[in-house]
């Protein structure tokens, strides 16, 4: 995040700029538009002011219930502890709750997946041996909540209360607040739907799949609800990224039409810069988190299309209810994959294109020098910091990352049946 001094000292450097070339000789003439004065008042704000972050923060009020939904589920135990600041504390209520939570649910994941692992110490047959490892598997994610959760919370704390910052520093550059269309109500439809989902996903495995008892269900709940609602996080996140460019680059453009100055140009640069530093900062804070997220994916679709794949291979295109159960397991997991890695590339295409068509439709030659220079300094930074959502180095969040998932799920697949074909047929069906 750029800090607030510096962020000031380059628009302030700009205006000074702009007034000096309104000083003619020793006298001075200069009335003040009303623009100009709303200007002065919003340049008076700062960003690193709670209270002032609190008033302009639209996107976390709008955002609010699914914070409070990871709360609920001890996932993510940050508050808000002041105006405009959103902290993690060990020693908070919310984190008391947290673990007081997660000690009860272990407990019941525990003795699930105990009897889980007993049924599977008991199974022969390869294939059946496989398949029943997707029911331990999707225990799994409970155990790493203190990792990717509480560990990473400090860093979301400090994602989330810059988000508050740059909606000051918005108003400030454009003079309108930054706003959300329908948001709020997205939200509330994509929380009520990650409930019902998992319910209803839980559901039609207990009725498809063979062993997956209902009383086994209550240990899964809170885990699929978590892995629902870490997509539906993503994918508010990046909506509110791209909505942020959208609006960066009308007002942008809107502006520039009116008036075309180096103070306008410099202002805007600064803002995109820390929009763009935003976006990056998104795939630091919760690299922990979707790293594993993938991961997960990738291990339960390989599993899932395999166990499909090899009740088709013994028993031919019958669909049984266990394909049907294993092909609904593979398309849900598919699903979320999908769109954790749509929703970003769809952000980052956003971020630069607005802007850069802007400042590539201006005539470079009815401007004066230094807004030209303005101008040159805006698509150099765009240029050295291209719009790409890294988890910390270890994966680009895009499109490609679908296509590098596919050939690896194949990959492992086609050693799977490989594997199972080369099996004596006693073994594969009795061990």
């Amino acid at each position: 995040m750029i800090p607030d001094h510096l962020f000031d000292e380059g628009i302030n450097n700009s205006l000074l700029c702009n007034d000096m070339r309104h000083v003619q000789l020793n006298k001075v003439i200069y009335e003040k538009s009303q623009k100009d004065y709303e200007r002065e008042q919003r340049n008076l704000l700062s960003s690193q002011d709670g209270d002032t972050c609190e008033i302009h923060d639209q996107f976390y009020r709008d955002h609010k219930l699914l914070l409070v939904l990871f709360r609920a589920l001890a996932v993510m135990p940050i508050t808000r502890s002041r105006p405009g600041t959103i902290t993690f504390s060990w020693k908070s209520r919310a984190t008391a709750y947290a673990i007081f939570f997660y000690i009860v649910t272990t407990v019941i994941v525990l003795i699930v997946g105990y009897e889980r692992i007993t049924i599977l110490r008991s199974i022969k047959k390869f294939d059946d041996y496989i398949y029943s490892i997707l029911f331990v598997a999707f225990l799994v994610p409970h155990f790493w909540i203190p990792f990717v959760g509480w560990g990473v919370a400090h860093q979301v704390a400090i994602y989330k209360t810059n988000w508050g910052k740059f909606q000051v520093r918005y108003y400030r550059v454009t003079g309108e607040n930054l706003k959300f269309p329908n948001l709020k109500t997205i939200i509330i439809l994509i929380s009520v739907g990650c409930l019902l989902l998992a319910i209803c996903f839980l559901l039609s495995l207990c009725a498809l799949l063979d062993g997956f008892l209902l009383q086994h269900t209550t240990a899964y709940y809170h885990i699929i609800t978590m892995i629902n609602m870490n997509c539906a996080l993503w994918y508010i996140n990046c909506k509110g990224i791209k909505i942020a460019s959208q609006s960066l680059s009308e007002c942008f453009r809107r502006d520039v039409h009116v008036e075309c100055t180096a103070n306008l140009i410099s202002s805007y640069r600064y803002l995109w810069l820390n929009l763009s530093e935003l976006l990056q900062s998104l795939g630091n804070a919760y690299a922990r988190t979707y790293s594993t997220y993938c991961l997960f994916m990738f291990f339960n679709i390989t599993i899932a299309v395999y166990g499909a794949l090899s009740e088709i291979v013994d028993h031919g295109f019958g669909f049984s209810f266990k394909e049907m159960g294993l092909f609904v397991d593979a398309l849900y997991c598919s699903t979320l994959l999908f769109i954790f890695a749509d929703c970003s590339h769809k952000s980052t295409l956003k971020v630069a294109a607005g802007v850069q068509d802007t400042l590539l439709s201006i005539d470079v030659l009815s401007v004066d020098r230094p807004t030209q220079k303005e101008i040159d300094h805006f698509i150099q930074a765009i240029e050295m910091n291209p719009a790409v959502v890294s988890l910390k180095g270890y994966a680009h969040v895009n499109r490609e990352l679908l296509t590098s998932a596919i050939s690896m799920i194949a990959i492992y697949l086609i050693v799977l049946l490989q594997f199972k074909i080369s099996l004596p047929k006693d073994l594969s069906t009795s061990g």
